[in-house]
């Protein structure tokens, strides 16, 4: 239990018995109100009917029930609500205590029932990842992170779309295409190599029946469940994930698994999934193609028809995609699934054909706007659209700036290494900063801003304590930490202190963009300590070392499950 849980059960089983006193039997819910009106409340709104009294004066009878303890430092009504202050020397020793034993695993919650599977990134292998869906695979892993943090047995997934047009052509122009036909990549990396052969080959197609005749061959081929040509396709896209890869790992995403659509062509289990929507009462046919009438679930207009065949028997993305959620719902307890905002049409259209199909779950869906960037501010050499690489490269050269500019001392390797981190975390913090759902418009000058809501402002306060702690060397961590008494000490403590709940509020209401605000407000507050209250040659030394070794650990935490280093120089 963290420090503030602990008050609060406290505070719970005292309320509790003053409730039960005064005739009421049921659960005592605490609030945390803003912390400038009371460290923990009790609404008395609840009670009114049961106990025929006013919420005022049973705040009052109440209130008068409950006094002053070790815990409790101060008790009152107002207004209906039961405002508590808590002892803050006992708050001081818990919080420290707590975040100097506990170390990385300060804030992370007690093991929860249960497998996630969080369905992130899933673009289409067939070219980079730009900036427009950056945002998918930093909220996905962000989240992932979160959840653990918050004691969840998480698996992250990518959803492979090894099926289509679009992989055979591109798999047709490998095989038929070579370097002199297509024009020269930007970058060596395969994502970036093979657009020059799908935008080749497509205008091959576009001008040439024998050319079309040979990908329409193939694409049959492949959707009859022909290994030969699967196999093929499937090298092709493995390529291109190499350097989907690779832009992730830039950004310090890694996921556990890879699953390819063209599995469940080969399993059988689109056909499957095929015969039993046809034998649904909602299967209605349509110049031989299969689709679901969905307009009893309250999908209308032309979206009420769920094709799941095309007019050749064959099955379509829509089929595969219930097919992998069966598969899913197998293999989990709780499925996420990380999607653009365009997608909620589809996944409504989803979860109508998963309830045809006999199951009582569905996915939880969280939408994302898309990301943009300011007109004329960023673009690609040929100005056409900018890739998750290039803001990553342009994040880290900028970073490369600023830390030359400002540590001119340091050498080459650590420039360049400080500087990979505060780019990296640049990019991840101004991202997922901002709700989900929210449009992000993402600007440099915000970004990277030292001084503001930024990763390296964060990183920086992270940095402090490291260079705090190492010019000290070993100090007492058992210390007596009642004596920090000054404003700006408690206030630091009763930050520190929040960082359990803010995971936990993050995690269970998919609130990301909580945890870079709670960094941000924990990495001010640790500013405004250290430049009103002396840490080192103080009389109160050991015991502000262990505020400030405290306060490094939350920072870490933070930023670790933000996806962020925490550099301990900068």
């Amino acid at each position: 239990m963290d420090a503030l849980g602990h008050f609060e059960e406290h505070i719970r089983s005292k309320l509790a018995a003053g409730l039960a006193a005064m005739g009421f039997v049921g659960e005592v819910v605490l609030e945390r109100p803003d912390h400038e009106m009371a460290d923990l409340a009790l609404p008395c709104f609840q009670f009114a009917k049961q106990l025929r009294k006013s919420p005022p004066i049973i705040a009052q009878e109440l209130s008068a029930r409950i006094s002053p303890d070790d815990h409790i430092g101060k008790v009152w009504a107002d207004k209906g609500y039961i405002n508590f202050r808590v002892n803050e020397s006992l708050l001081s020793e818990l919080v420290i205590k707590d975040a100097l034993q506990r170390r990385e695993e300060f804030g992370k919650g007690d093991p929860r029932p249960g497998r996630v599977l969080l369905e992130h990134t899933s673009v289409n292998p067939t070219g980079p990842i730009h900036v427009g869906r950056a945002r998918n695979p930093l909220i996905g892993d962000t989240l992932a992170r979160c959840l653990r943090m918050c004691g969840h047995d998480v698996s992250t997934e990518y959803y492979v779309n090894d099926v289509g047009k679009q992989v055979v052509l591109l798999t047709w122009a490998l095989s038929n295409l070579t370097e002199k036909d297509v024009p020269p990549s930007e970058r060596q990396k395969d994502d970036h190599r093979l657009v020059g052969y799908y935008q080749a080959a497509n205008k091959m197609m576009e001008s040439s029946a024998e050319v079309a005749n040979d990908i329409a061959v193939m694409t049959q081929r492949f959707e009859a469940g022909d290994p030969e040509v699967i196999a093929q396709v499937r090298r092709t896209v493995d390529l291109m994930l190499d350097g989907i890869k690779e832009s992730l790992g830039g950004v310090n995403v890694f996921l556990d698994r890879y699953t390819y659509e063209s599995q469940f062509i080969l399993d059988g289990s689109a056909r499957e999934i095929v015969e039993r929507l046809k034998a649904s009462s909602y299967a209605e046919k349509d110049d031989g193609a299969y689709y679901l009438n969905l307009e009893e679930f309250g999908v209308h207009g032309r979206d009420t028809r769920f094709f799941f065949t095309r007019k050749d028997g064959t099955t379509l993305y829509t089929t595969r995609d219930l097919a992998y959620h069966m598969d899913k719902f197998r293999r989990a307890d709780e499925l996420l699934n990380i999607l653009g905002e365009d997608q909620k049409l589809g996944q409504k259209q989803l979860a109508s054909a998963l309830k045809i199909l006999g199951s009582e779950r569905s996915p939880e869906c969280i939408y994302y706007s898309f990301v943009s960037l300011p007109e004329g501010r960023m673009s690609t050499r040929k100005g056409v659209v900018v890739y998750l690489d290039d803001l990553l490269e342009e994040a880290v050269e900028r970073a490369y700036q600023e830390v030359c500019s400002r540590r001119p001392d340091l050498d080459e390797e650590k420039k360049r290494g400080i500087a990979q981190d505060i780019g990296v975390g640049a990019v991840r913090y101004n991202i997922i900063r901002v709700q989900a759902e929210k449009q992000l418009i993402f600007k440099w000058e915000e970004a990277l801003n030292f001084e503001g809501n930024s990763a390296p402002f964060v990183q920086y306060a992270h940095a402090r304590c490291c260079s705090i702690l190492r010019k000290t060397g070993d100090f007492n961590k058992s210390a007596d930490v009642s004596v920090l008494t000054d404003p700006y000490e408690r206030k630091l403590v009763w930050i520190l202190a929040q960082f359990p709940e803010v995971v936990r509020q993050a995690g269970d209401k998919r609130r990301i963009n909580m945890l870079p605000t709670y960094g941000h407000e924990l990495a001010s507050a640790l500013n405004q300590f250290y430049g009103a209250v002396p840490v080192l040659r103080s009389e109160h030394q050991d015991a502000r070392l262990c505020l400030v070794e405290a306060a490094r650990w939350a920072l870490r935490n933070a930023l670790v499950t933000m996806g962020i280093a925490a550099p301990e120089e900068m």
